[in-house]
């Protein structure tokens, strides 16, 4: 959630270091002088840090001000979030649909993304779960031939059958 700024009458500090609104440093005034000349300018006095004495303030338009901070909110966020995906294989997948998946897999790599490879086990085919680690470990070999990446989470046998996690290198 973004907290919002103290902007005008807000600010309890007695002065304040002043930014202009082309981002020149006035210097440190005293709150009711800063307040005048924002308002002669019809603009806004926002208090952009409160971690230093006297507080850093800035001269502008409060609303273009939250707009530019929830843009680079967004923009953080959007780098942060490598999106989950999963890639299903089946116990008798065919070498060229092996292929596609692989090439999926690259793609979903090459965006950031992580993946959860999963090979789902039905009735008799959890007898053979050597023949199962045997295809993912050919999987991941194909894979590697194509681009880097690392395992984020071992090869785990779960209730539906075997998952493993992985991450661009």
């Amino acid at each position: 959630m973004l907290k919002k700024p103290l902007v005008n009458n807000q600010i309890r500090a007695r002065e304040v270091r002043l930014i202009d609104e082309e981002g020149k440093q006035v210097g440190i005034l005293p709150l009711e002088e800063a307040l005048r000349m924002a308002r002669e300018r019809n603009l806004d006095l926002i208090q952009i840090t409160e971690k230093v004495d006297p507080p850093v303030c800035k001269m502008m338009n409060y609303g273009k001000y939250l707009y530019q901070l929830k843009k680079k909110e967004k923009k953080k966020k959007a780098k942060t979030t490598g999106e989950l995906k999963r890639i299903r294989l089946g116990f008798n997948i065919s070498l060229h649909d092996l292929e596609t998946k692989v090439e999926q897999t690259k793609n979903f790599l090459v965006k950031g993304n992580k993946i959860k490879i999963e090979m789902i086990l039905r009735g008799r085919e959890k007898m053979h779960e050597d023949l199962a680690k045997e295809k993912i470990k050919k999987f991941l070999e194909s894979l590697q031939k194509e681009i880097a990446f690392k395992i984020e989470r071992e090869l785990k046998k779960e209730p539906l059958g075997l998952t493993i996690i992985i991450t661009k290198g």
